[in-house]
């Protein structure tokens, strides 16, 4: 989680270097994210883009309907593992598929992809709070944990990070609504 943090970290710091400098400070279309490639690609900046968007969506795919399809059977009480074969977990697959065809018919929508991500990240850290709230109600209680209760440095820095999170949130609905 670190490594992946720290590379995170080190292509927005990059970007902000190289971007900055030549004038780049607002991306709110994806043919704005690939011309701001230019500066460090060039000519190949589409294709540069082209290729990250299609790499990430390869990545992306799979592992985002296969999270609303465990999600979806375990509220319908359902079987569910990609160990299954169709005919012991149709509910499991027939959630994967739906995810997957509702995602490539996003593309067909006037919905900017941009905004899309912007908003989904800024859903995604709001809601992030409560069930980080909840989270550590649950780590925190023996009566539920037993023995693998987190100990009180884990409980520390778990407070720590929702609380930070938390403002974090409150800092951006202030933003929002100013």
């Amino acid at each position: 989680m670190v490594f992946s943090n720290l590379i995170a970290f080190a292509i927005m710091l990059s970007a902000a270097v190289i971007l900055f400098p030549h004038g780049i400070t607002q991306i709110s279309t994806s043919a704005q994210a690939a011309e701001a490639l230019r500066p460090i690609a060039g000519d190949l900046a589409f294709a540069l883009f082209a290729a990250g968007i299609i790499g990430t969506g390869m990545l992306a795919v799979p592992v985002l309907a296969g999270s609303a399809a465990y999600a979806g059977v375990e509220l319908l009480d359902a079987p569910a593992s990609i160990e299954r074969k169709l005919a012991e977990a149709r509910e499991f697959y027939g959630i994967i598929a739906v995810a997957t065809a509702a995602g490539m018919a996003l593309d067909f929508t006037p919905i900017d992809p941009i905004q899309a991500l912007l908003g989904s990240a800024v859903v995604n850290g709001i809601i992030a709070v409560p069930i980080m709230v909840a989270l550590m109600f649950v780590a925190s209680r023996p009566s539920i944990m037993g023995e693998l209760r987190i100990g009180m440095r884990t409980r520390i820095l778990g407070w720590a990070a929702t609380a930070v999170m938390g403002g974090a949130a409150v800092a951006l609905l202030v933003s929002l609504v100013a």
